[in-house]
C-alpha cells in the first residue's frame, strides 16, 4: 500500500493508477436513497472559512441549491489555510463517531490515513452512475483511484508553484516585470535587488506555506526527478544534492517578511504583495482569486509565472469531497457529491476560487487569462505531487517533516533538517 502513493509521488504525469487497499462490506454510498431523494441538511466540512475561499465555496453552495431545493446546506468550515486547523478537528470527530455528511481533503496520499482507518466509503458506483469517468481525464481518474475504488470527487485542479508579483514594486528595483527569472540562483539575484530597494523581497506566512516554499524549493534545485526521488526513496536526503537544495531553501527564507510566523495563513503574506509592500509570494493559484476578488488587474498591477526553475513542471494538487461511514445523511452527501462533480458545479466554483475544473466538460470561456494559461499548461507540462497539500505523503509523514521545517525557520540549520527528513522518509517508507 504504502509503496503505491510512493509510485504516486514519482509520477511525472497524471498517468498512473493508484493500488492500495480500502474498506470492506456493503456501503452505505450504494445502499443510500438516491441523491433526487434526499431531504434535510447535509453538513459539509471544509476549512474555506473566509476571503475568496468562501466566495467559491458560496458560489458552489448556489449551484448546490438550486440542484436540490430540498435539502438544507449546513456549513462546517474551520478557518485555516490547506486544512491546518481544521484537519484537527476532523480526526477527532471521525474518531469520535460522529463524522460531518461530506468531508473536505486533498486528492490523492493524503487520503491514504482515511481509507487504511475505513473512514470513507467506496464512490466507485456513484462514478459510474453519474458518468463521471467520461468527464473527468482518464489520467485523473487513475490517480484517484485505489485498489480498484474511488473515494473521493475533486472539485478542482491547483497549482502550488505560482509566484505572484507586484508589477511597480519589480520596476523600481530594477527587474523587468515581464522576464522573470529563468532559475533560483537568478531570482535569488533579483530577490537582492528588492531588498536593496528598501522593500521586502518575499513575502510568506507561517506554518503551511513555508512548507509549500520549501517543497517549491526543493522541485527548482532538484528537478522533477530528483524530487519525486523524495517521495518514494530515489533520492537520498542526505545527498549532496539534497545538501545545497536546503541552503538554497535557507537563503531565499533570508528574503523573506521578518513576521512571517505570526501570519497563520496565507492571505496576509499575499496582501504584502498587493500593498507593495513585498515583491514576490510564492502561493497557489488560489491567490489568483484574491487577486481578482480585490480588483487587481493582472499585468497592470500584478504579473505571475512558474517559480524560477520549475518552468513547464505542473505542482498538483486538487480539492476533493468524500463520503465519510457513518454519515448522517448519505443521500444528501451524494447530492452534495453530485453538484461537486457537475459541469456547471466546477464552473462556477472555479471561475471564483482561481482554480481550473476537473471536469473536462465545464465551460471555460470567461475564465481569466491565469485560468486559461493554467488550463494549458496542465495539458502539457510535467506533473508532479504537492507535498504540503497532500498529494506527495500521507498526513502522519507530511506533519512530522512540517515541525522540521517549521523549526528551521527558527534556526536555519541545514544539517538537522536534512537528518529529520531523511530519518522521517525512512520511517514511513518500511
Amino acid at each position: 500500500m504504502r509503496r503505491s502513493f510512493k509510485l504516486l509521488a514519482a509520477a511525472a504525469t497524471l498517468g498512473l493508477a493508484l493500488t492500495g487497499c480500502g474498506g470492506s462490506g456493503d456501503s452505505s454510498a450504494d445502499t443510500a436513497a438516491p441523491a433526487s431523494e434526499a431531504t434535510g441538511s447535509v453538513g459539509v466540512f471544509t476549512w474555506w472559512a473566509d476571503g475568496s475561499e468562501k466566495a467559491g465555496l458560496d458560489a458552489l453552495v448556489d449551484v448546490f441549491k438550486t440542484d436540490y431545493s430540498d435539502l438544507t446546506f449546513d456549513n462546517l468550515a474551520v478557518a485555516g489555510g490547506a486544512g491546518s486547523q481544521a484537519k484537527s478537528v476532523l480526526a477527532a470527530q471521525l474518531k469520535a463517531g460522529t463524522p460531518p455528511d461530506s468531508f473536505q481533503a486533498h486528492a490523492g496520499a493524503e487520503l491514504q490515513d482515511y481509507i487504511d482507518a475505513d473512514q470513507l466509503e467506496d464512490l466507485t458506483g456513484f462514478y459510474e452512475d453519474n458518468d463521471l469517468t467520461s468527464q473527468f481525464p482518464a489520467d485523473l481518474i487513475d490517480r484517484l483511484t485505489v485498489d480498484g475504488k474511488i473515494y473521493s470527487v475533486p472539485s478542482n485542479i491547483h497549482r502550488s508553484n505560482v509566484v505572484w508579483a507586484n508589477v511597480d514594486v519589480l520596476k523600481d528595483a530594477g527587474i523587468d516585470p515581464e522576464k522573470p527569472a529563468e532559475d533560483l540562483d537568478a531570482w535569488i539575484a533579483d530577490l537582492e535587488k528588492v531588498k536593496k530597494s528598501g522593500k521586502t523581497p518575499l513575502a510568506v506566512a507561517g506554518s503551511w506555506t513555508q512548507v509549500q516554499l520549501f517543497e517549491n524549493v526543493l522541485l527548482a534545485s532538484l528537478g522533477v526527478d530528483g524530487y519525486n526521488g523524495l517521495w518514494d526513496g530515489a533520492t537520498d536526503w542526505k545527498g549532496e544534492d539534497v545538501t545545497k537544495a536546503i541552503e538554497s531553501y535557507k537563503t531565499v527564507l533570508s528574503y523573506t517578511n521578518s513576521d512571517r510566523d505570526s501570519l497563520s495563513d496565507w492571505a496576509p503574506a499575499t496582501q504584502l504583495v498587493q500593498d507593495g509592500a513585498a515583491a514576490y509570494n510564492l502561493m497557489g493559484d488560489w491567490a489568483e482569486a484574491k487577486f481578482t476578488l480585490d480588483g487587481d488587474k493582472a499585468g497592470t498591477d500584478y504579473t505571475y509565472f512558474p517559480m524560477p526553475g520549475t518552468a513547464g513542471v505542473f505542482n498538483f494538487l486538487a480539492d476533493s469531497f468524500t463520503l465519510p461511514v457513518g454519515a448522517p445523511n448519505p443521500a444528501g452527501a451524494k447530492a452534495w457529491l453530485t453538484t461537486i462533480g457537475s459541469a456547471q458545479g466546477q464552473t462556477a466554483f472555479n471561475k471564483v476560487k482561481g482554480s481550473i475544473p476537473a471536469n473536462t466538460t465545464a465551460k471555460t470561456d470567461d475564465f481569466s487569462e491565469y485560468q486559461k494559461s493554467a488550463i494549458s499548461d496542465f495539458s502539457k507540462d510535467q506533473i508532479v505531487s504537492s507535498l504540503a497539500h497532500g498529494a506527495a505523503v500521507p498526513v502522519a509523514w507530511l506533519n512530522e517533516l512540517s515541525t522540521a521545517v517549521s523549526k528551521f525557520g527558527g534556526d536555519g540549520n541545514v544539517a538537522t533538517l536534512q537528518e529529520s527528513a531523511g530519518a522521517t522518509a525512512e520511517k514511513f517508507a518500511e
